[in-house]
């Protein structure tokens, strides 16, 4: 019910309602020039009252952001994906501030992506904008708001901030093949560490929680199914970085046999005790070998060894579904994604071959 009065030359709206216990509401709002501007007011908010929005709540949206983002996401994360949602929270919070939810508008909301995306990455924005997406639908699930603010938005980004994966050429990956294998020894985990990496593309994380229960050495397999957090403790496991994550992976023959003269001192493969800044050792021993191989390329770091086996699988002709599987990726736009660059260069490639062929008709 709405009822309407005339103060000082402004009109008033004030809206009645009872919640389903039965108590009694109102909301009332001053300040419009005209009788029919209050209706107006009053007859959208009946018309949220009608929708099941809960007209009375409205957060402030960077602690609504946060506050979803603990409840709904939080438990179930990776400590990496947890970093990564911080960083979002501390985004919002800066450009957000105090606004409360029900105050933004898609063009207010659009205002943020072009500001945000003047010097990011497209991939970073991507992120963020499914993030706030996610948070909004929640929103509406809990009937604070009626209307998604960022329906249709258009993400804005900067290409100069595009960041192509680095990776090694055929030669290179295999002259570095050769320097790990020539340093192999029962003691140099990092040399495993990095020969493994090469063959299956798994990640730092990965590849140091695999225990000997995880190979397979008669089906020529490993299964991957958790993490070690070497940035929290030595012995502090977690789920992989998404469900999909998990997975048994077909590995060669030579990764296994250098596998079988490693001491079995623990149930784990890569039994590791020392300080929580193992992975940048690991890197430092990676450079070494890089220059002993005669590569220099001082940015190259241990992930970089996940690119360089994607670049390897599709120079030799596999499958991207394969390869996305084998990566451990939701699905296969994931990886397209992640690796367009190297399937533009190999589609560049391909469409030379195919001009190239067509000519000896």
């Amino acid at each position: 019910m709405a009822n309407f009065m005339k103060r000082n030359g402004k009109w008033q709206a004030r809206v009645s309602w009872r919640d389903a216990s039965g108590k009694l509401h109102q909301k009332s709002k001053a300040g419009f020039a005209t009788k029919a501007q209050a209706k107006l007011y009053a007859t959208e908010l009946e018309s949220e009252l009608g929708k099941g929005v809960d007209v009375s709540a409205d957060p402030v949206f960077a602690d609504y952001f946060e506050q979803w983002y603990k409840t709904y996401r939080e438990p179930h994360l990776s400590p990496a994906s947890k970093a990564i949602y911080t960083t979002n929270i501390r985004v919002v919070r800066s450009y957000f501030k105090s606004v409360k939810i029900k105050s933004i508008t898609r063009n207010f909301y659009q205002q943020f992506i072009n500001a945000y995306g003047k010097s990011r990455a497209k991939n970073t924005v991507r992120r963020t904008q499914t993030y706030i997406r996610a948070c909004v639908r929640s929103a509406m699930a809990d009937g604070i708001i009626s209307r998604d603010f960022t329906h249709d938005v258009k993400i804005v980004y900067n290409d100069s901030s595009k960041r192509n994966v680095e990776y090694l050429s055929i030669d290179e990956l295999k002259r570095l093949t050769k320097v790990v294998n020539d340093n192999l020894s029962p003691d140099n985990i990092p040399a495993y560490m990095i020969l493994t990496a090469i063959y299956t593309g798994a990640r730092f994380s990965e590849i140091l929680g695999l225990m000997w229960d995880d190979v397979d050495f008669e089906n020529k397999t490993i299964h991957i199914n958790k993490a070690l957090d070497y940035h929290h403790g030595r012995h502090t496991y977690n789920p992989t970085k998404t469900p999909s994550s998990v997975r048994t992976i077909r590995v060669n023959s030579k990764l296994l046999n250098q596998f079988k003269k490693i001491p079995k001192t623990s149930d784990r493969l890569f039994d590791v005790n020392g300080t929580s800044h193992f992975n940048t050792h690991v890197n430092i021993v990676l450079q070494q070998y890089l220059k002993q191989a005669g590569v220099n390329k001082p940015s190259f770091h241990f992930h970089s060894l996940r690119h360089t086996h994607v670049a390897y699988l599709l120079s030799q002709g596999v499958d991207l579904y394969a390869i996305s599987k084998r990566l451990g990726h939701a699905n296969m736009s994931v990886t397209s994604n992640t690796y367009a660059y190297f399937i533009d260069e190999y589609k560049r490639k391909s469409d030379d071959q195919i001009e190239s062929k067509l000519d000896e008709i």
